[in-house]
């Protein structure tokens, strides 16, 4: 039987691409055995404001720590959670459906205590993936064996999920070796970002790459028709 696996590193609230991804496949695979890498999106996402687009950060100890990967990475401190929502609060409390996605987000800043951040991103990720419904299996890279190799990991993960075929990023062409899927038996496919459709969103020229929760606020349980797989037949 056909088995769509892809592996990506969690970030913090994700762009809609991201639960795009998720939606496509079978199962989804953190893959925080990574390096965490810093000015990246694993700690920070982008939101919309009258005054341009804001960085919301998650702070996290990195002094010392150039090789921890992004399951060492800790989080430093909890007063970030009351600022982040306060942001979302002061820029989205007049978007359509605020008061429905506040009503599960919420808790998960004001109710909750993180130490690492890849606990922080999974909570979110899955949080927001039951919102859509999406079903799709997520499970942890820790879960498998690691062989070694950048794309020899990735096939061996693969095939150990009982996968078929694996969905990549697009960015991952520059270093992925495509004939060691094939040498494998997996057929590899490359995940297409483009094409997405506006929806109303506040201040200024349509922005796509913000956070998810951008749709979430405005759009609700329709955020899906703004979105390629999620509430799709595959």
């Amino acid at each position: 039987m056909a088995k769509k696996v892809a592996i990506l590193q969690s970030n913090y609230i994700p762009w809609k691409g991201y639960f795009d991804m998720i939606a496509s496949v079978d199962e989804f695979i953190l893959y925080d055995d990574m390096q965490y890498t810093r000015r990246d999106w694993r700690n920070r996402n982008k939101i919309k404001t009258p005054q341009g687009l804001k960085w919301l950060t998650v702070p996290v100890k990195v002094k010392g720590k150039y090789h921890q990967t992004i399951y060492e990475t800790e989080i430093d401190g909890a007063d970030w959670a009351k600022a982040h929502w306060q942001s979302l609060v002061l820029n989205y409390r007049k978007a359509p459906y605020f008061g429905d996605i506040a009503a599960w987000i919420e808790p998960l800043y004001v109710a909750r205590h993180y130490t690492m951040l890849s606990e922080l991103n999974r909570v979110f990720i899955e949080a927001i993936c039951s919102y859509l419904g999406i079903t799709t299996k997520i499970t942890d890279s820790r879960d498998y064996a690691l062989a070694d190799g950048k794309t020899e990991r990735l096939v061996n993960l693969v095939l150990q999920a009982g996968g078929t075929e694996y969905v990549s990023g697009p960015a991952a062409r520059d270093y992925v070796e495509d004939r060691l899927f094939a040498e494998a038996g997996l057929k590899l496919s490359w995940f297409d970002y483009s094409g997405y459709p506006e929806y109303p969103q506040f201040w200024g020229d349509f922005e796509h790459g913000v956070t998810i929760l951008d749709l979430l606020f405005h759009c609700g349980k329709d955020s899906s028709r703004a979105m390629k797989y999620v509430n799709r037949n595959r």
